[in-house]
């Protein structure tokens, strides 16, 4: 059965995910968005071919719901899609990219026993790779989590995570392209420090850590091999990585990220308490 999707939402991520599944071979007509502004709404009707309607409508369509809006947002699309009609063949599943956002929230909200999937996804899904994690809720099938996966494939990799661990995985890979993009302005600014032009910096900063990311991806090696073989004894790289060590990069990282999973466990217990009587 053709699996028809809706996508909720069609700002920057959401129509990273719709370009990606047009890519990837997804028919037009197996697609449907809602966007509420109305220029928006447009621009994604004329560049796609997609129609674009109410969230309610959207969902009444599909047998996957994406939503993909800014979390204020949520509870106003949850009462639509939740008031959507089922056709009778098979479960709609919910999928939320909203960050900081638990599964409960949405099962609270939508039909007894509805299936929703949670993915924190990353701003690489703007260029086809994304690192997206992903955690069911509790009333979710194998099945729904390989079909889901395999609808997230087409704008890059997918790893299934129990959600106690999203929080860890905001703090790596949902907030790690602002961390690769600070380096990368760190990297910059320094060689303007040595001398360079700020072209010519970012022009070696910006290939080195794509030509490194590749390599880490593509080589097998792990990164402490692939550090090593760049590290001659006693050479310039080894008097950086010192300098590095010495000025605590490492511990740095540690604090970071376990800042931000904080952040994000705070924001996850709050939500829940606030909905915890909405439907009683």
């Amino acid at each position: 059965m053709t699996e028809r999707v809706a996508i909720i939402g069609g700002g920057k991520i959401g129509e990273a995910l719709l370009a990606g599944l047009v890519s990837s071979g997804k028919p037009v007509k197996d697609l449907v968005v809602s966007e509420k502004v109305t220029d928006r709404a447009n621009e994604i009707a004329q560049e796609y071919g997609v129609l674009v309607t109410d969230p309610r409508s959207a969902a009444e369509s599909a047998s996957i719901v994406v939503i993909a809006v800014k979390p204020d947002a949520v509870d106003a699309v949850l009462r639509e899609i939740g008031r959507a009609d089922d056709d009778g063949d098979n479960e709609r599943v919910t999928v939320t990219l909203v960050a900081g956002l638990p599964t409960s929230v949405y099962e609270a909200a939508l039909p007894a026993g509805s299936p929703v999937i949670r993915v924190m996804p990353n701003t690489p899904m703007l260029v086809n790779e994304a690192m997206c994690a992903l955690s069911a809720g509790r009333y979710v099938s194998d099945e729904q989590i390989a079909k889901v996966t395999a609808l997230l494939e087409a704008v890059g990799k997918v790893t299934v995570l129990p959600e106690k661990l999203m929080d860890a995985a905001t703090a790596i890979s949902g907030s790690g392209p602002a961390y690769v993009f600070l380096m990368a302005e760190a990297m910059i600014d320094a060689g303007v420090g040595l001398g360079l032009t700020r072209v010519q910096a970012a022009e070696l900063a910006v290939q080195t850590i794509r030509g490194a990311g590749l390599l880490l991806s593509e080589s097998g090696l792990s990164p402490v091999d692939l550090r090593a073989a760049v590290t001659s004894p006693g050479g310039t790289t080894a008097e950086a990585i010192r300098e590095f060590e010495a000025n605590g990069f490492r511990h740095a990282f540690y604090q970071a990220t376990r800042a931000c999973a904080t952040a994000s466990a705070a924001n996850s217990h709050r939500v829940d308490l606030e909905g915890s009587g909405a439907n009683s």
